[in-house]
């Protein structure tokens, strides 16, 4: 009930003439024809009573606000076609029938009010994004803490020329080590005054007013609404965070590196904003339709009124007329599509994206990142035969992954988290009364502990790198740095037992290597061509290989195959990888056309000519890459992939997915397809009732009020059949 007054009250405050309009049916009701000042006729008018005049007052400001409203309309390039409600209310008056005058100003004013309702329920999701955007924020004022050389306001500057600032006399109870005192000491400013380099406090709860660099040793924070990630992430000290995160149940500290209006959230608004402002072509065609909609409606009106001979004719017909299913429904229905998209993740810069997005039949995907996950991923541990340990698939997975936390060598994410995952399944299997480790020591699989002990990490780059794991020395990379010593030389006879057998064998220096090399990996087997291979050795013994590769996004194929049933024509990849590996990738996922080894300028010359083809229909390219970036901009419609993180790909696409989801690319399609369909069916039906309702006036069928009144119904059913974009049912 409380949400319904809200309602009907923010209605009456948006449109002031519905109140006005409800009220003056008591005046009309009661005392019609009630005139206390006699007979006094007035041309056209005659002597109204009252009641009466009341209504023809409110009429007159009606028309005088929506001549208003007309004129302002062309001066910013809108057409407008209020004309026909202008006429069919002074027809009323004319005609002296002042219930359906009445019944065309509520007409009018609950048109409104239904459209600014219709507005707002289509612009909901997109209006939460907006209202969740930070206000404030907490800047940190503790002695020390802020940007070098700020000046102090009197002409000074508190830099004390050696570096350091100089630091203020602490208050006694911070001085007294008051944990209050400690945390207290911050001011609550506007975002818009945070500078990079201020240190921030953000509140349990509490959304992060900008971007910046976590201070903090740890912080959950909720991402939903920048990418819609359902589930918390958990950051570490030195980690980005992002403006419209919001904080767990802990404070946390972060120092800014981005200005409010560089930063996430206000990126990702600006896209909002840019979206709602515009207005698509097939809305402006609209607007130009209801132009001819006008003459032919005043066009029935004059020949029922010159066949009939009766005045009242002609207004009968205007009361019917309703240009509104152009006007209203069609932007409330892309509105709300646009809205659907938000709410899934995806936001478009123009309301334009959203009608093209409907007609796309040829959809080019960039490979790593888009179809495969973004960083290559382990399939398999293979042991060295003949290498004699008792250690397991899972503790080399465990020992190599902690090693590789500490990389960053672009397979050492994999490997981490496959480590991580196996880590898992030894304390699983501790857990069960598994205790039989290789050593009577069970610091060698890790068992019981809830993290290993890591020491003397040491990457040498482009090689490989090594650690103590629980007191054993572990080196992971090429085969070269794996199988060696710690002096770089190779112990050939411990690796590889009766592998040189000459003198000459062991002193052939690289050829030696190499040779050993070969024999190593002709024993662990051949790698497939889109493979690749960590080795790993413990305690100087050369073990296992970890082998990765590029693997398709779980709901890849499913995705394409969507785009399919959608009735997408084509689907191409486009790749700078080896042919050999993209074609096994674009097999598993379901793809025909493969075009590999391209540079950045190849891959905008490919969708550059698909998109001048005739008869082409419309092209996207979806990527995620910085090197993606100008054949998003070539092609019809360019779709980012991203996490909620803003890049060179999102910058020059016009969908950005914020989810990094590839089942959005034939959602974003489906909702595109269903608002246009939703859009149509409402204005054609609208405009059909319309039509019929005016021809049955013409006929004397429809009585003048009861037609007003129906031409209310006709515009509800089309704005709420519009708002119907809003349902998912894709």
């Amino acid at each position: 009930m409380r949400k319904f007054i809200y309602l009907c009250s923010h209605l009456c405050v948006q449109v002031p003439l519905l109140p006005i309009a409800v009220l003056t049916v008591i005046p009309l009701a009661v005392c019609p024809s009630w005139r206390p000042w006699g007979a006094a006729d007035i041309p056209v008018l005659g002597n109204p009573g009252v009641g009466q005049w009341i209504v023809i007052i409110v009429v007159a400001y009606t028309i005088i606000d929506t001549v208003r409203g007309m004129i302002d309309d062309l001066r910013h390039g809108r057409v407008g076609v209020d004309l026909l409600a202008v006429v069919a209310i002074a027809a009323t008056v004319a005609v002296q029938e002042y219930w359906a005058s009445w019944a065309v100003v509520l007409m009018i004013s609950s048109g409104e009010a239904i459209e600014e309702y219709a507005q707002s329920k289509a612009e909901s999701s997109l209006t939460a994004l907006m209202t969740a955007a930070p206000q404030t924020a907490h800047v940190v004022r503790r002695p020390g803490v802020g940007v070098v050389g700020v000046n102090t306001g009197d002409g000074s500057s508190d830099d004390r020329g050696d570096g350091f600032r100089k630091v203020a006399a602490l208050p006694s109870s911070a001085a007294s080590g008051s944990s209050d005192a400690a945390t207290s000491r911050y001011d609550t400013v506007a975002v818009e005054s945070v500078t990079p380099g201020d240190v921030l406090i953000v509140l349990p709860g509490e959304t992060v007013p900008v971007d910046g660099e976590l201070l903090s040793g740890s912080a959950t924070l909720d991402l939903s609404n920048i990418n819609g990630e359902p589930v918390p992430r958990g950051v570490f000290a030195g980690a980005r965070v992002m403006s419209g995160a919001v904080n767990g149940s802990t404070t946390l500290t972060m120092r800014a590196t981005e200005a409010a209006s560089d930063s996430q959230y206000q990126r990702i608004l600006a896209l909002v904003a840019a979206a709602q402002d515009s207005r698509p072509a097939v809305v402006k065609t609209a607007d130009v339709l209801a132009v001819p909609f006008t003459v032919l409606a005043l066009a029935i009106a004059a020949v029922a009124w010159l066949v009939s001979g009766v005045p009242t004719r002609f207004a009968q017909v205007l009361v019917l007329a309703t240009p509104c299913p152009l006007l209203i429904a069609a932007p409330v229905a892309y509105v709300a599509g646009t809205g659907r998209l938000a709410k899934s993740g995806i936001l478009i810069k123009t309301q334009d994206v959203l009608e093209n997005l409907g007609r796309v039949t040829h959809v080019f995907f960039d490979k790593t990142g888009t179809l495969t996950v973004k960083q290559p991923q382990v399939t398999r541990v293979e042991m060295l035969p003949g290498a004699g340990t008792h250690l397991n698939e899972d503790h080399v997975l465990m020992m190599a992954g902690v090693v590789e936390t500490y990389s960053v060598h672009i397979l050492a994410k994999g490997i981490a988290k496959a480590g991580t995952e196996a880590l898992s399944r030894l304390h699983r299997r501790f857990e069960e009364g598994q205790r039989l480790c290789p050593q009577p020591d069970a610091d060698w699989s890790g068992h019981g502990r809830d993290y290993p002990v890591v020491k003397h990490i040491d990457e040498d780059a482009g090689k490989g790198i090594s650690g103590e794991v629980n007191g054993h020395k572990v080196r992971v990379g090429r085969l070269s740095f794996a199988a060696s010593s710690e002096d770089g030389f190779l112990p050939v006879e411990r690796i590889v037992p009766g592998w040189a057998t000459t003198d000459g064998d062991r002193r052939s220096g690289k050829q030696g290597e190499g040779r050993l090399a070969d024999e190593i990996r002709t024993r662990f087997g051949m790698l497939a061509p889109d493979e690749m291979a960590s080795y790993v050795s413990v305690d100087g013994h050369l073990i296992a290989r970890i082998v990765l590769r590029d693997v398709p996004r779980a709901n890849a194929k499913s995705a394409l195959a969507s785009l399919r049933g959608l009735g997408v024509a084509k689907l191409s990849m486009l790749t700078g990888d080896k042919r050999s590996s993209a074609a096994i990738i674009a097999s598993e996922v379901g793809i025909d056309d493969v075009h590999a080894e391209l540079f950045p300028e190849d891959k905008v010359t490919a969708v550059t000519t698909a998109t001048v083809t005739p008869s082409r229909g419309v092209t996207m390219m979806v990527g995620d890459g910085v090197n993606d970036a100008p054949v998003l901009a070539a092609a019809d419609i360019g779709m980012a992939m991203t996490d909620g993180t803003s890049t060179a790909a999102s910058e020059s696409a016009q969908v950005v997915i914020l989810n990094d989801d590839i089942a959005a690319v034939p959602r974003a399609i489906a909702i595109a397809r269903r608002t246009k369909r939703v859009m149509l069916q409402a204005v054609l039906a609208g405009l059909a009732l319309a039509l019929i309702g005016m021809v049955a006036a013409a006929f004397n069928l429809i009585p003048v009020v009861v037609g007003a009144f129906l031409q209310e119904a006709i515009d509800v059913v089309s704005i709420l059949w519009a708002l119907t974009a809003l349902l998912d049912r894709d």
